[in-house]
């Protein structure tokens, strides 16, 4: 027994579909200029961590702001 294809859209219309995309709306963050992305030598054996955890705990707070998977919103602002 063979599965079903999926149906497939196709976009026609592109100005229209940009313009639907810019109203979905936006979420501005201010952040501060202080805040270190980097995260500083501990001194212990072992890899060192890459971020700090303000940037960790700044990447996971939009995660669950925007509803996107963490890989989505690392990509989009923490990367």
């Amino acid at each position: 027994m063979s599965r079903p294809a999926p149906p497939s859209y196709k976009t026609k219309n592109w100005p229209t579909y940009n313009e639907a995309l810019k109203r979905r709306g936006s979420l501005t963050i201010w952040l501060d200029p202080g805040m270190n992305w980097v995260a500083a030598p501990t001194g212990k054996r072992g890899r060192e961590q890459a971020y700090s955890d303000a940037a960790i705990q700044t990447c996971l707070s939009m995660k669950v702001l925007s509803g996107m998977a963490l890989r989505g919103s690392s990509r989009a602002s923490c990367g």
